[in-house]
Formats: C-alpha cells, sequence, structure tokens
C-alpha cells in the first residue's frame, strides 16, 4: 500500500471525525441525545481522560496524558512509514493507519478544544468564543457521541443479588476515532500473520514463486 493511500485514508477518518465532533459541539449541550434507532443514539459527553472514562488525579494529569498521547502518535507514524517503506503488506499498513488517524482525531481535541470552544455545560458552545475557550492549550476534553445500549431495563426478580435492579449493557460513549482506533487493533490481532508474516513465510513464499528454469 503506497504513502499516498494510507494519507488519504487518513485524512478522510480526521474529516468525518473532527465534522462529526464540531457538529455535537455547537448543537448539542453536555447530556443531550437523541434515539436514531433501537439501540443506537446519539449521546454528547466529554471525555476528561483516557479510554472508558478514566482520569489521571493531580492538576498535571490532564498534561501529562495529552503529552504522552503526542509521544504515542510520533511513535505511531514512524511505525507506520517504516512499514510502508519496507513495502510491508496491506492489512498492516491500513490497520496502522487506522489507528494514528483515530489517535491523531483525539489528541485534536486534547490540545485545541480548550481553546477554541467555550464551555458545554447547560448552553450549546460557541466557536471561538470573543471571551476565550474553557481551558488552556493541551487541557481540551474528547468529545463522545456514539452511544449503543444494547440492552437497557429491570432485571428479572429471580436473578441473586441483582434482581430487580436497573441494567443498561454496554454503557461506553465513543467517537469516530475510538472506532477507527478499535478497528485497527482488531485488524492486528485478527489477521496478524498476515499482517507480519514471517521470515521464513517470506523465504518460503519466494521459493515457491521462483521461475522455473
Amino acid at each position: 500500500m503506497s504513502f499516498k493511500k494510507s494519507f488519504l485514508l487518513i485524512v478522510l477518518i480526521l474529516l468525518a471525525d473532527q465534522i462529526s465532533k464540531i457538529y455535537i459541539k455547537t448543537h448539542f449541550e453536555i447530556g443531550d441525545g437523541i434515539p436514531v434507532f433501537g439501540w443506537f443514539k446519539i449521546l454528547f459527553v466529554e471525555n476528561e481522560g483516557m479510554a472508558w472514562g478514566a482520569k489521571i488525579p493531580g492538576a498535571y494529569g490532564k498534561l501529562f496524558l495529552t503529552v504522552f498521547r503526542l509521544v504515542a502518535i510520533v511513535a505511531i507514524g514512524y511505525w507506520l512509514l517504516d512499514l510502508i517503506k519496507k513495502n510491508a503488506p496491506k492489512i498492516a499498513v491500513v490497520a496502522v493507519s487506522l489507528i494514528f488517524a483515530g489517535a491523531f482525531g483525539n489528541i485534536i481535541d486534547s490540545v485545541f478544544y480548550g481553546l477554541i470552544f467555550s464551555d458545554s455545560y447547560r448552553q450549546v458552545a460557541t466557536f471561538l468564543p470573543a471571551e476565550g475557550g474553557y481551558e488552556t492549550l493541551f487541557h481540551g476534553k474528547v468529545v463522545d457521541m456514539l452511544h449503543f445500549p444494547l440492552f437497557e431495563g429491570y432485571l428479572p426478580e429471580w436473578i441473586p443479588f441483582f434482581g430487580g435492579k436497573y441494567f443498561s449493557f454496554f454503557d461506553p460513549v465513543f467517537n469516530l476515532a475510538d472506532t477507527a482506533i478499535s478497528l485497527g487493533v482488531g485488524l492486528l490481532l485478527v489477521f496478524n500473520k498476515k499482517a507480519f508474516p514471517k521470515e521464513e513465510d517470506n523465504a518460503s513464499f519466494e521459493k515457491t514463486n521462483e521461475p522455473i528454469s
């Protein structure tokens, strides 16, 4: 897979991710949601920390996390360029491109959104507000909006300990960048042998395809 195709894939994912986030940020208040169909909802939340809402406590926790993400994206970018340079299998380049694009998308939120948007709490945010953003550089919050509550309701009374209690399955709210990262990691796990063939496999392939003299 060429660099141009990888770059195009990354740009398309970034555009889709940022357009969806900017739309949600400028049309919804935090906590607003609309049902799309059945078990799929658009629900606006902001993630201050890591995946699944985990946080690093302390005044410098957010700054540390953002800097760590920046270092990670540089490493992923180097890995991607190395794969392209070595003519790695297409599945490997596609997977790492997805991971890079997703990580980059969330980094944009963390680095810049605090500066370019007003707060979304009990109000719809304004883009480039005259009074300034809701936070400083590197302290932005990641915008999430995709919610798939596959099951919501009260559990049957006969279930031990939890019977009669309200239960919701798959509560995490995520975004397109998270989806790209998850898809990329999934591809690497499922197609690991194809993405990273061992040297002996390559030698066997070359031997099998040697021209008959």
